[in-house]
């Protein structure tokens, strides 16, 4: 945890902030910070800076922000990744908030077993969680938006035009395609399929959405390398 971060809803009158859960066995456990320390600190949605520990208990640490800096800036980038099983959804949702993706859709497809859509980690709580992992990891405060798209057809053929409206579309999938291009940084929007990649009638719906489809390479890779790969590549 390289940057401890409370809500605006924890703040006291005072401007204080008292913190237990997993960021108090962090500040004790792994820190050892003590009173009198500092700590990196951000305010979720707002500022970053550091805080004082003005008293630490084993119940809770009670903390006095001091916040004067902006969170860096998001990547101009919606990724469409379809649904991965629950483990690997879990280290996409984090690389993709460490990575500052902006947006996330997770798209159901031929591919994604049904069962993947009853998963708790798509419960509102759990993702929240694990989005929150990925910022205080990378030193950000701004949650990226997510949405799940149960319906493949209509989402590629209703939601997606608009999504790629004054942007770049990229549909990465394995095969003898362009290589992905590199350091873009412009609007984009990437789809990333299931392990195997989407099927051919996809693709195809994909491309007449105006999707390029690009490649890595002939390697087939996990989603979860695949999508910090090619955030990393084109940003």
């Amino acid at each position: 945890m390289n940057l401890l971060l409370f809500t605006p809803e924890e703040r006291r009158p005072d401007g204080t902030v008292a913190v237990g859960d997993r960021r108090l066995q962090h500040l004790r456990e792994v820190h050892g910070k003590k009173p009198g320390e500092r700590v990196r600190a951000g305010e979720l949605g707002g500022l970053m800076g550091d805080a004082e520990i003005v008293s630490l208990s084993e119940n809770e640490a009670l903390l006095r922000p001091s916040l004067h800096t902006s969170p860096p800036g998001k990547l101009p980038l919606i990724l469409v990744v379809a649904l991965p099983r629950p483990k690997m959804l879990r280290r996409v949702l984090r690389s993709a908030a460490e990575q500052g993706v902006a947006e996330i859709r997770l798209l159901h497809s031929y591919r994604v077993e049904k069962s993947y859509w009853q998963t708790p980690v798509l419960k509102e709580a759990t993702i929240r969680e694990y989005l929150l992992q990925g910022l205080q990891q990378s030193r950000d405060t701004i949650l990226p938006r997510v949405s799940c798209e149960r319906r493949f057809k209509p989402f590629v053929e209703d939601t997606l035009p608009g999504l790629t409206r004054g942007r770049r579309a990229l549909l990465a999938h394995p095969g003898d395609h362009p290589p992905c291009p590199r350091g873009i940084a412009a609007p984009t929007v990437l789809v990333i399929g299931p392990e195997g990649g989407f099927i051919p009638y996809e693709v195809e719906k994909l491309q007449q959405a105006g999707c390029e489809t690009v490649s890595l390479g002939p390697r087939i890779l996990r989603v979860e390398t695949a999508v910090t790969a090619l955030v990393a590549r084109l940003f």
